[in-house]
């Protein structure tokens, strides 16, 4: 049975987390509509007139939201699977809570070290000139990162580990909070083993970016859950390679492929 089969039950089984799913796509697509889509791209550590702790706390919010679109969907063959194996433990619901806990642990530490870094790389951008002069190379090495990693024998390690949730399931499933925690933790671990390049993209281009969050989305699904994912990992590399190379090119790129607002 693919792994695509498995997910279509998930959605009436995981009524919660539909919603959700539905709930940030509606936010970051009505942000975008009305005008407001600076309250969910919080990719800055500080935002102008808003103290560090007021900004971070916005960022964790934009980025639990960012999550619940583009990740939560490609997790739910593991999820739904489970939700029936966990029916057999004596608090079924919170052994389901603690799973999602710490598979959105595993993404949020790594949505903040992504926003330290991007605030580093701001900070010694004020010494080196050049960098604040070019900001299509940030931009198209990010690309180029993400593409190149596509072709890498961990990327394909990790999907193996999250195309396979049966087996995962067996080989690492325990009962209890603690084990459905250290479960999220684990399977959190290898989606980002196969993911994190493309959602570093997400900080070049501006959190919840329609015009790159719903395609990327996409194929983040399509590589996880589907018979055929593994025809589209390394075309999908070269293409990125190369629009990472025309931004790098020009900044005539730059306004296409990586809005400008994102970059500043």
């Amino acid at each position: 049975m693919s792994a695509i089969a498995v997910a279509r039950p998930a959605w009436r089984r995981a009524p919660l987390l539909m919603a959700a799913i539905l709930l940030a796509w509606g936010l970051a697509i009505g942000a975008e509509l009305t005008g407001q889509a600076q309250w969910v791209h919080h990719h800055r550590l500080v935002v102008d007139g808003v103290t560090v702790w007021a900004s971070l706390a916005l960022f964790l919010v934009a980025w639990q939201v960012h999550i619940a679109a583009m990740m939560l969907p490609t997790t739910l063959p593991m999820v739904d699977l489970f939700h029936r194996v966990a029916a057999g433990q004596r608090h079924p619901g919170l052994a389901r809570i603690s799973f999602l806990g710490g598979y959105l642990a595993i993404w949020t530490l790594f949505g903040i070290a992504a926003l330290l870094g991007n605030a580093l790389l701001g900070q010694a951008s004020q010494h080196w000139p050049w960098l604040l002069q070019r900001p299509e190379w940030l931009a198209g090495a990010v690309l180029v990162l993400a593409g190149a990693f596509q072709f890498s024998s961990l990327k394909e390690r990790c999907l193996d580990k999250c195309r396979q949730p049966r087996s995962f399931l067996l080989n690492h499933y325990r009962q209890g909070m603690t084990g459905g925690f250290a479960l999220g933790v684990r399977h959190g671990a290898f989606c980002l083993g196969c993911c994190w390049a493309l959602m570093l993209v997400m900080f070049v281009v501006g959190i919840a970016n329609l015009a790159w969050m719903a395609p990327l989305a996409a194929l983040m699904l399509v590589e996880k859950v589907t018979r055929h994912g593994r025809r589209i990992v390394r075309p999908t590399g070269a293409v990125l390679i190369l629009a990472g190379l025309l931004v790098m090119a020009g900044p005539a790129w730059l306004p296409t492929l990586v809005p400008m607002h994102a970059m500043h």
